[in-house]
């Protein structure tokens, strides 16, 4: 079911769409309950961004120990004019996820005479603020909004779209937060609402020293500490949990086994609690587990494109090879 701008309030003036897919909401407490009564324990790290968790996610891309950001950030200064050339005038740019404003803006800006935007994201309220704020800052540019769950699939067919060639832009290390299946369901996703000659601009974090892989996701200032242990406040205070934060300490491991980093609470003595009238056991040394954050090889990364359909023909790094950008295509034998 769609909604679209026709008959919209004024709210909606500044975009040329505004496509309401209706979304269903994650369950905050079935999730959890859910994974509390696992072993191991485990929550869905999709819980971390409310409003104090994002707060905390951008101060940690401001921390010497995390080069993903501005890594990334510097790869779209150097390569800007090799996209402008790849994409042509006119390009269609899709975000899902809608994320940081610096880096669609820098991609926009590389393009040359890009036609429209189009910022997609389950959270129609902080999707529908971004986009405006684009739409105010290019005049010249159609922008329109898409309120969906990108991980389902994009349905693209029903929009007022430019006719330019579209480039879903899809940056930073998120491919990486889903586990293989997963990753290979949203590529393949991604893959079935292209077009002939339309193109993904992904971001992938790559495998590397192990050490500088923990010290990016357990920095000496503690604030993923605070992100990850936030995760259990909000528990506490909408869930009416009894957990007692301060007796758990946040731990990052490398498992090379599936080459990720690994985020876990780990409990530093037994507690007891309760999670909306349901008690759980936490032992001593027990975990928690919050996160994982796959990271890839060139030739992990090209395997997981070509299996969905997808060449990669062109690949960016920075100098020390901490992260990479890749340009994908529709596969002609696909």
């Amino acid at each position: 079911m769609h909604d679209r701008i026709t008959g919209r309030p004024s709210a909606h003036a500044t975009l040329a769409f505004y496509d309401d897919q209706h979304p269903p909401a994650g369950d905050f407490l079935a999730d959890v309950l859910d994974g509390f009564s696992r072993t191991p324990k485990q929550l869905t790290p999709i819980y971390f961004y409310d409003a104090k968790g994002s707060a905390i996610f951008d101060e940690i891309t401001a921390l010497p120990e995390y080069y993903v950001t501005r890594t990334e950030l510097a790869i779209l200064d150097t390569i800007g004019p090799e996209l402008a050339a790849l994409a042509g005038p006119g390009a269609v740019v899709i975000e899902p996820g809608s994320g940081s404003s610096v880096k669609i803006r820098k991609l926009l800006n590389a393009l040359s005479e890009p036609a429209a935007y189009v910022g997609l994201d389950i959270s129609g309220e902080h999707l529908e603020a971004a986009c405006q704020e684009i739409a105010a800052d290019y005049p010249a540019l159609q922008v329109g909004a898409i309120c969906a769950d990108f991980t389902q699939g994009l349905d693209l067919s029903h929009l007022p779209l430019e006719s330019g060639r579209r480039i879903i832009f899809f940056p930073g290390s998120t491919i990486g937060n889903f586990e293989p299946n997963g990753a290979h369901a949203l590529l393949a996703g991604f893959r079935r609402a292209m077009r002939p000659g339309d193109a993904v601009l992904i971001g992938a974090d790559r495998v590397k020293d192990p050490a500088t892989l923990v010290a990016a996701y357990a920095d000496a200032q503690g604030v993923t500490a605070r992100f990850n242990l936030n995760l259990v406040e909000r528990i506490n205070r909408e869930l009416g949990g009894t957990i007692d934060a301060g007796a758990l300490s946040h731990e990052a491991v490398w498992n090379p086994d599936f080459n990720r980093i690994e985020m876990h609470l780990r409990a530093d003595a037994d507690q007891q609690f309760d999670v909306a009238g349901r008690t759980f056991q936490l032992r001593e040394g027990e975990s928690i587990h919050t996160e994982n954050s796959h990271k890839f090889t060139p030739d992990s990364f090209t395997s997981l494109a070509k299996s969905v359909g997808f060449d990669v023909l062109h690949t960016w790094s920075d100098e020390a090879e901490l992260f990479s950008l890749h340009w994908l295509e529709p596969s002609a034998k696909a």
